[in-house]
């Protein structure tokens, strides 16, 4: 009974210590992972994903994200020392690339790696409706969802372990921990999906981004529209919507949250 205390107030002063905030909702998150750690297994994976898919020879597509990409990122970055925390974001290297591929998708790495796929431009139709798809999903990585999900295996399933010694004594534990935790599409085979909680503060900030970035966050309620409008034409569910759920609810609560983007909003 004794070590079971133990444990216990262990895991609680484990996790007091290892709380960060997330942005515009202030709400508490645990943090186990270093964020240099994540961001180096982040930039290892990006670019073993590049090697083995195909990248979009459409330069007017391929520069139309980049275009986008650079000015959330120019956004992201404004908001964040506009609160004085561009540590927030050290260590960040910043890429954005379009992979051909028909998958309704597209997401983004701790660090700043974006992949967009080439069938979720019919469903954006702009720059404005990519931007309210790169805003969401960079918006993931900035409020740190994926190390949220990986902090909470490593106290539940790991007993608390460091993930640095996950990585010496089980390496393809690690790996494994890693793509669960933050995905990189549908083809991972385990793509987890995101809490509604963590999609509603994507949503938050996402709209926040976009609209610093001068894209009418009002476009972001169109975009979602026809995100539901394609899964009932298509009879099936698009890798983008398997994870990012959009419903009558999710619709609703955007509009309750434009009024706010909207104060950022410059045109």
């Amino acid at each position: 009974m004794k070590s079971l205390s133990y444990l216990l107030l262990s895991v609680f002063v484990l996790f007091l210590l290892s709380c960060e905030t997330v942005p515009v909702t202030g709400r508490t998150q645990l943090s186990l992972v270093p964020a240099g750690t994540v961001n180096s297994m982040s930039f290892d994976n990006y670019k073993q994903f590049l090697t083995s898919h195909k990248l979009s020879t459409d330069e007017v597509k391929g520069a139309q994200v980049k275009r986008v990409g650079l000015k959330i990122q120019k956004a992201v970055e404004a908001y964040f020392a506009r609160l004085n925390q561009s540590s927030h974001l050290s260590g960040y290297q910043w890429e954005f690339n379009l992979v051909d591929s028909p998958e309704v998708n597209a997401w983004c790495m701790p660090g700043g790696k974006v992949v967009v796929y080439t069938g979720i431009l019919p469903v954006a139709q702009n720059d404005t409706g990519l931007a309210v798809v790169m805003g969401h999903e960079i918006a993931h990585a900035v409020a740190n969802h994926g190390n949220e999900r990986m902090s909470q295996s490593l106290l539940v399933d790991m007993g608390g372990k460091a993930l640095s010694e996950v990585l010496v004594s089980q390496p393809s534990v690690a790996q494994t921990l890693f793509l669960k935790s933050y995905g990189m599409g549908a083809q991972v085979g385990f793509l987890l999906p995101y809490s509604r909680l963590h999609e509603s503060e994507a949503d938050h900030l996402g709209l926040i981004f976009m609209s610093m970035a001068g894209y009418d966050p009002n476009e972001a309620v169109a975009f979602w529209e026809r995100m539901a409008r394609g899964k009932k034409v298509a009879g099936g569910q698009p890798d983008f919507m398997s994870t990012h759920p959009a419903d009558a609810t999710r619709i609703a609560d955007l509009k309750k949250l434009v009024p706010e983007a909207m104060q950022y909003y410059r045109r």
